[in-house]
């Protein structure tokens, strides 16, 4: 009765709490019956949804988590399950209350939950079928909750990544999900936003990154990719073979982001899979510079230039950031500069006239800092600019636009462009003078030479309002920051991923699905083919 009171009532909820009556529920979780643990568990699903967080902070306080932990790890309920990883889902929306979560369930939800419905076994038999996934409602409830928790910071991420057999698992997950094409469902998008956000900062956080952050690590300007020598391939890729958190930097990895980016229709998914790239792309460390060039190879830029026709802003704003840390490789910028600059331009708005798909100021921005990116010690892609008729774009944001941000990466493009005497005399024969390309703020102009590429890394708080009951609470990650070499680009927050049921409107080209493999060649080889 009291749980029907609950559902979406909070006045009934703030008069259980200072009824003292969360304390009782919570001792209802060690009764022996299975209906009184259903009853109970229920009330307190109700009980802690919502933005009211002091009724979170109740269950807390009177040991409700791991009270909660101790039930899933010894109730065979179905129902008591789902209920259960509903209610660490709503208590995960709230800050304070993560890294609790972390310290007394994470490796129950792994065990109990993640692994056995993700079809991932620890040593699989040879001669059987590897095993589906489950889309099952605890999975889902489980890997929302670790979804949140995985954005509370370092700390976090780090926990998360040696957790034993997590990331196996969520890989499997996805895998399995590419594998039968059900890639739309909340259980994907969850596992795909965790993957993202333990992609941020592996180039720093993750044990032994300090091996890989080699001077050879960033390519110079005009190199021709990562070139190894024998004695790396060993130390990078032979021996034993790659698990837990050593999978998600992994240059196979890039296929299954890939298989999503095409196949996907889920815009939250899509875009967490653009910032697992871009994540991923990211850093001075050699397996970004494997990354990189495995995009190339499997084909993944021209899948990610067509993204930047989406309707979705988030989208279009993860896939610039993901190609501007991509043409940090020589190869990749000369590739993006010649084949995807009129898609970067489309976007940009012209002056106070905004485009029809009006993108917010964080994506017009980064999709500024991205042809900065790539027009940067490149002449031809400049002039790639050029022909695509940006400057005109371009001169309108610096003079008219709203946004400062705006004007003042407008203005970097602008002084990078003027910056080659070779591009001046098709300027001036089309009307434009140097005063066109002048700061109209107060800017430090970026170094065209000898400059370190930019690039950034980013995760997402990823929550969101879902349809099924269990309440998240959009918030912004800590340490969420874009991160730039050279302060060119203001640091500015991610937004966290909302409640977005809306399907892609463009039509994809008739291209075939990348296909995911079980192993590929893990020495990516230079391959210049755009499609």
């Amino acid at each position: 009765y009291l749980q029907h009171l609950c559902y979406e009532n909070d006045k009934i909820k703030k008069d259980v709490r200072q009824l003292k009556g969360i304390p009782v529920l919570v001792g209802l979780l060690d009764h022996p019956k299975s209906e009184v643990h259903r009853k109970a568990c229920g009330a307190l699903r109700n009980i802690s949804y919502g933005k009211d967080n002091e009724n979170k902070v109740a269950i807390k306080n009177c040991d409700g988590i791991p009270a909660l932990v101790r039930l899933l790890r010894k109730t065979n309920d179905m129902e008591v399950r789902e209920l259960i990883t509903g209610t660490l889902w709503n208590l995960s929306s709230y800050e304070p209350l993560k890294m609790v979560i972390i310290n007394h369930g994470l490796q129950t939800m792994t065990n109990e939950v993640i692994i056995p419905h993700s079809g991932w076994e620890h040593e699989p038999n040879e001669d059987s079928k590897p095993r589906d996934a489950e889309w099952t409602t605890v999975f889902k409830n489980t890997s929302g909750c670790l979804r949140n928790v995985s954005s509370d910071g370092a700390e976090a991420r780090r926990r998360l990544r040696e957790c034993e057999g997590l990331v196996d698992a969520l890989l499997h997950a996805l895998q399995s999900a590419v594998g039968k094409k059900d890639m739309d469902n909340k259980s994907v998008e969850n596992c795909v936003c965790i993957m993202r956000n333990l992609s941020y900062h592996v180039h720093k956080e993750v044990p032994g990154a300090e091996k890989f952050q080699k001077p050879s690590a960033l390519q110079a300007p005009g190199s021709a990719g990562p070139q190894r020598k024998k004695k790396d391939d060993a130390g990078c890729f032979g021996g034993k073979k790659a698990k837990g958190f050593e999978l998600l930097y992994q240059p196979e990895v890039v296929r299954l982001y890939l298989s999503l980016l095409t196949e996907s229709q889920n815009y939250n998914t899509l875009e967490a899979a653009a910032g697992a790239l871009q994540n991923l792309s990211a850093g001075q460390w050699t397996w970004s510079n494997y990354i990189r060039a495995t995009v190339r190879k499997e084909k993944g830029l021209p899948i990610l230039v067509e993204l930047l026709r989406s309707d979705s802003d988030k989208v279009v704003r993860a896939v610039a950031i993901a190609l501007r840390n991509l043409s940090i490789d020589r190869r990749n910028k000369d590739l993006i500069g010649s084949y995807a600059m009129r898609d970067l331009v489309s976007n940009l708005p012209s002056g106070q006239q905004r485009p029809a798909k009006n993108l917010e100021e964080d994506t017009v921005v980064a999709i500024l800092n991205t042809i900065h990116e790539i027009v940067t010690d490149s002449s031809e892609n400049a002039r790639s600019l050029v022909q695509a008729l940006a400057i005109e774009k371009l001169v309108a944001i610096n003079r008219t636009s709203q946004s400062a941000r705006e004007t003042k990466a407008a203005s970097h493009v602008l002084q990078t462009v003027w910056s080659y005497k070779e591009l001046r005399n098709a300027l001036t024969k089309d009307g434009w003078n140097k005063s066109h390309f002048q700061p109209t703020v107060a800017v430090t102009p970026k170094a065209t030479k000898n400059g370190k590429p930019g690039y950034d890394d980013t995760t997402l708080p990823l929550m969101e309002k879902n349809q099924d009951g269990y309440s998240t609470i959009d918030q912004r990650d800590k340490d969420c920051k874009y991160k730039t070499d050279d302060g060119s680009a203001d640091p500015t927050e991610r937004e966290p991923l909302k409640n977005d049921t809306n399907r892609k409107h463009y039509i994809r080209s008739n291209r075939p699905a990348v296909s995911l493999v079980d192993a590929c060649d893990v020495k990516p080889q230079p391959v210049d083919s755009w499609v």
